[in-house]
């Protein structure tokens, strides 16, 4: 089996550092540390890359979809929130997103558009975890 990625697979390299912990390289070649937390260890979990993948994959898409609709974004922040359940797995149960767009003259309506846009058909990530998540969205626009 290749170790190389394509276009049709991607592969992820992961190296045990000890205590739970892994060094991962991404098929792009960028290396993080994930694990589970312990006290010497200040990397995200794996469950924490989820809504982190989560918020960069809908943050990259509405940030494009913005720029095309000419929004002068000055500020965007997005915080991802995460219930898991009590059972093993723990997995995901609900997540909510809050997209906090400042800028000047940004129509709430396109950052919601662009929002939806994310979430129904461009976010790769959205798409996967909606499959058994619910994933609730909420945006706020500030102007500056």
């Amino acid at each position: 089996m290749s170790t190389e990625s394509t276009p049709e697979m991607k592969i992820a390299h992961l190296r045990y550092a000890g205590k739970e912990a892994f060094v991962a390289e991404s098929p792009s070649g960028h290396a993080l540390v994930t694990g589970f937390a312990h006290e010497s260890l200040a990397s995200p979990t794996p469950m924490e890359l989820i809504l982190i993948a989560l918020g960069g994959c809908m943050g990259a898409d509405v940030v494009g979809i913005l720029e095309k609709k000419r929004q002068v974004v000055t500020s965007y922040e997005i915080e991802v929130r995460g219930s898991r359940r009590d059972e093993h797995p723990r997995i995901y149960t609900r997540i909510e997103v809050v997209h906090r767009v400042r800028g000047r003259g940004v129509d709430p309506k396109a950052v919601a558009r662009a929002v939806e846009l994310s979430e129904t058909k461009y976010c790769s990530v959205s798409a996967m975890i909606g499959a058994n998540t619910e994933i609730v969205t909420s945006c706020e626009v500030t102007e500056e």
